[in-house]
Formats: C-alpha cells, sequence, structure tokens
C-alpha cells in the first residue's frame, strides 16, 4: 500500500473553482505556461561516484543500487502531465504507465518515490485522482510529490493540496529525514509571472528548518522549476532561489533535483549539485535552439529515446548521492 507524505500539520485552503477557456486554461495562460513540464527519475550511489547520463536498461539494473543493507534507494519523476492532448505524444498515461513498471522492474525496492511537478496537465480534480491512482501502483512504502505550474491553472493549487497536500506546509512545502539524509520540498511555482518563486514565508520554512542540523547532514532539495539559472528566457530559473542557496552554502553536500525542463542537466556550484530530470511525457528543445519552449514532435520511434526515470541512491558515510539516468527506450 502507497503511503502519501502527511507527517507535518497543516490545513490546504478552500476550493474555489474556475472556468477557463477552451482546454481550461485563458490565452494569457496557455501562452505563460506552454511548455513548462518535467520528468522520471530514479537515484542511486557506486561508490561515492555520482552518475549522470542516459543508460540502457541492463546498464541500469547493474548499478541501480548499492550494496548493502541500510543504504537509501529512492526514485524520482516528474513531468508525467497526465491530460495532456496533442502531437508530441498522443498517450501520455500509456508512457508513464511504462515509467511505473520501469520502476518496479529495476531490481529493488525503493524507499520512496518522488514526482517533481506536472503531475497533470490541467489541474483538474479527475487528473488529479487518475494521477494518484497510477501511482498507487509502484512498489515503494511512500509517495511525495511537489507541485508543478500545471497542477495549479485557475485555482492557485487548491485541487493539488486536496490530492496531494495533507500534512504539508503553505503551498505545499515540507521536509522529512530518511537514513542520514535531510530532504526538503519546495513550491516555486504558485507566485510566478515568468521564472520561479519562492517567496518570504517559504525561505524563512527553510532557515528555520535547518538550522538545528550539523553542516555534514547531506541535503536534498526537490523542486519543480530549478533552483539555479539554466535558462532564464524561458522561464527556467527561480527569482529568489539565490537566498535558499545561501542558506546551503554551509553544508558539505547539497543535491537539488528539478523537474520543468524535459531533459537532463546537471551544474555544479561549489558545494551544491543540481540536476534537472527528464519527462514521461514529450520533449521540450535545448535551451535557445527554438523561438519557446512548446511540446517537440519526434518520430514516434525516438519518443522514448526523450523520455525516462532516474534512480538515485546513498550509503551513510559517502558524500555524494549517485544518480543513474535511464531511458524508456
Amino acid at each position: 500500500m502507497t503511503d502519501y507524505y502527511d507527517s507535518h500539520d497543516g490545513a490546504p485552503a478552500d476550493d474555489t473553482g474556475q472556468s477557463d477557456t477552451e482546454h481550461g486554461m485563458t490565452r494569457r495562460q496557455l501562452m505563460r505556461h506552454a511548455g513548462w513540464f518535467g520528468g522520471a527519475v530514479v537515484l542511486t550511489l557506486a561508490g561515492g561516484e555520482v552518475i549522470s547520463h542516459i543508460a540502457d536498461s541492463q546498464d541500469a539494473h547493474a548499478a541501480a543500487a548499492p550494496a548493502g543493507s541500510g543504504a537509501l534507494q529512492f526514485v524520482q519523476v516528474s513531468d508525467s502531465h497526465i491530460g495532456f492532448q496533442g502531437p508530441a505524444n498522443t498517450d501520455v498515461v500509456g508512457s508513464f504507465t511504462e515509467a511505473i513498471n520501469q520502476v518496479n522492474s529495476l531490481g529493488f525496492r525503493p524507499d520512496f518515490v518522488m514526482h517533481s511537478g506536472d503531475l497533470t496537465h490541467l489541474s483538474t480534480a479527475g487528473q488529479f485522482d487518475q494521477v494518484k491512482q497510477m501511482m498507487a501502483a509502484m512498489e515503494t512504502d511512500r509517495v511525495f510529490t511537489v507541485p508543478g505550474e500545471h497542477d495549479s491553472i485557475g485555482d492557485a493549487g487548491r485541487a493539488y493540496r486536496r490530492t496531494f497536500g495533507k500534512g504539508t506546509l503553505g503551498d505545499g512545502w515540507y521536509s522529512f529525514d530518511t537514513h542520514g539524509v535531510h530532504f526538503i520540498a519546495l513550491v516555486n511555482t504558485m507566485s510566478l509571472e515568468k521564472l520561479g518563486h519562492l517567496g518570504n514565508d517559504q525561505i524563512d520554512f527553510v532557515r528555520k528548518d535547518i538550522a538545528g542540523l550539523p553542516s555534514d547532514t547531506p541535503i536534498v532539495v526537490f523542486s519543480h522549476i530549478p533552483l539555479f539559472a539554466m535558462y532564464p528566457q524561458w522561464g527556467w530559473s527561480t527569482d529568489d532561489a539565490l537566498k535558499v542557496i545561501a542558506l546551503l552554502r554551509r553544508f558539505s553536500s547539497v543535491t537539488c533535483l528539478n523537474g520543468h525542463v524535459h531533459q537532463l542537466f546537471t551544474k555544479t556550484d561549489g558545494n551544491i549539485t543540481f540536476h534537472s530530470a527528464t519527462t514521461t511525457a514529450y520533449p521540450l528543445p535545448k535551451p535557445g535552439r527554438a523561438p519557446a519552449p512548446t511540446p517537440q514532435v519526434v518520430p514516434a520511434r525516438q519518443l522514448k529515446d526523450a523520455l525516462g526515470i532516474r534512480s538515485v541512491g546513498y550509503r551513510q558515510g559517502d558524500r555524494e548521492l549517485a544518480i543513474k539516468d535511464q531511458r524508456l527506450a
């Protein structure tokens, strides 16, 4: 049975439904939200070496999990966009199902699965219910989520929080600890114009949350939109992320995992490493190689090469998390 995160006190906001134009979005919302999506991921630690590349299935099985008991093994999935209809992927339910099956075939049972946003495409109650039922099929004890901007269309995230926000704070942020690692799940998709935005309340939450942690505590941060300036022209950045990054500088090992951009990208800045994930829905262009970050149509036989999951692992005593990305093909 899958348990959804519920270890903090906090009540979701009341719903105020709002009708929009075709497909549930106004023209302004469509222009603002088009192309902002994410990916599915599993991370693993192998001898302290960070691995981040698209791998064939057989390679992923071989290096998926660190040996020995007590090792942390989890999976990140992102940007399933349940409800999307378009030529870039005519069956997002089918591709997300394949990703779930892949998670269940990794050769180990993940300690938890994290979906890093854009669970749905239009944030309807039916779409949230569908993706929750689908994720219940993943063979893990716990499922965590953070919202993407597509999970807050027209209602400031109320429908998302009714389904996935039990026990979270504010717009849906929270933290938890397991296997000696401190995890922080942030929401940077609610108060945004172009760039992601965290806000003072959430930054204060992070400050208080980490205040008592020793500096050698491994930190993992989840968000939907990148916390670094990957490509601000397309909104692929968070305008006040540096305030949180400054708080994390004292820790020896910080890993930030995001979705939103539908492609693999890694950046290291001192003690902090950022990893963007690929998607289970459809590819987006590389930064600057198209007029806008809109869904890319590729030959059907090539679509699964652009989709995938990521596995992550960590063994206490190692400094780094090990990350391995696996395509659906």
